[in-house]
């Protein structure tokens, strides 16, 4: 089993140094440190990526959001793209190696060269829209990845699951009226962007191709167990992808501080080893997880971890937080609610 493992230490860079923004360069370190003491970097196949181009922006990301990307690589200073999202003169070209980190794990996984892959990269992606960054996102890099994957592999399917706690709104606009990509979101709702409604599925050829999960504050690992268990894996066996890309967001853990959710360490790891064995079962295996976000440096560290344990084939699950307090609300309506709208 070979896990391909890609990240930049350029990735550091994109800091909005002397402000307390949660979207900061400890993350990614954090994740480096963790795979780096647990033995695990050495154990996978390194890849340091290139920037991706401008074709490759283009497949997703309109002509403007690329002339604003350019536009910040001259200028002296810090530009808010709005009230949450930064770019420093540097971040545009960071923003290329991070979607760029994506495309070269899919490379990895696609010819051969891996089985599977890790792709610690930042800023994070799946807010981004065609038209604009937002969300700390400033490229969408899993669905640029998609659309690489498509336009140089050759790929008709490609599924996306994302079990960030934010809905992907970026990810989803970018394929909703597109039958070629399965997107599959779980997340908090209501929450920010404010997207991602039961009922919200497409229309038309690609109806049935978006399937919003969105749980009450309070949920943890029996539902998100549930949820692919009954959902999740009866829409991907219909759909029969030729891969699976994972936006891994461990900002649904209990302690992370930007969310309300109850999922640890064990459950996240459930999850995880779902997709795998969905991707051996459906797609040969190919299989890619993305960072996105995560916002307490120790539960993201130790979910990637968690993350490269199971793409190598490995029992070990490391949990420095434990059980979730509390109890989980009631799920059944949720369940019969999908099951019935997805027509399972």
């Amino acid at each position: 089993m070979t896990t391909t493992y890609v990240t930049h230490n350029r990735y550091r860079d994109h800091d909005m140094t002397g402000h307390n923004h949660p979207e900061h360069s400890g993350r990614i370190v954090a994740v480096w440190k963790t795979l780096k003491e647990a033995g695990l970097t050495e154990r996978m196949d390194v890849i340091t990526p290139t920037m991706v181009s401008d074709e490759a922006i283009l497949r997703v990301h309109t002509q403007e959001h690329l002339d604003t990307l350019k536009w910040i690589s001259g200028q002296e200073k810090m530009v808010m793209y709005d009230s949450d999202t930064y770019a420093l003169p540097d971040s545009a070209e960071i923003a290329r190696l991070s979607a760029g980190g994506v495309t070269a794990a899919i490379d990895a996984v696609s010819t051969g060269q891996a089985d599977n892959g890790l792709a610690a990269v930042r800023p994070p992606g799946h807010h981004a829209t065609p038209s604009r960054a937002m969300g700390f996102c400033i490229l969408s890099n899993i669905a640029i990845g998609a659309r690489h994957a498509q336009a140089v592999h050759g790929l008709k399917r490609v599924m996306i699951v994302d079990f960030d706690v934010h809905h992907g709104n970026g990810t989803q606009d970018v394929f909703y009226a597109d039958d070629s990509v399965l997107f599959v979101s779980t997340h908090q709702y209501p929450f920010y962007p404010g997207t991602g409604a039961l009922n919200d599925i497409s229309a038309g050829r690609a109806k049935g191709r978006t399937v919003n999960i969105p749980l009450s504050a309070g949920y943890g690992d029996a539902t998100y167990a549930t949820v692919y268990q009954k959902v999740l894996l009866p829409i991907a066996r219909r759909f029969q992808p030729e891969l699976i890309l994972v936006s891994a967001g461990f900002d649904a853990h209990h302690v992370d501080p930007l969310a309300m959710m109850r999922l640890t360490h064990e459950g996240y790891t459930h999850l995880t080893r779902e997709l795998v064995q969905m991707a051996k079962d459906l797609c040969g295996g190919k299989i890619v997880f993305v960072m996105e976000g995560g916002y307490d440096l120790q539960a993201l560290g130790h979910g990637m971890r968690n993350v490269a344990h199971v793409l190598l084939g490995d029992d070990e699950i490391s949990d420095p937080y434990g059980e979730a307090p509390g109890t989980e609300p009631d799920n059944g309506k949720l369940i019969d609610d999908l099951q019935s709208i997805h027509e399972l």
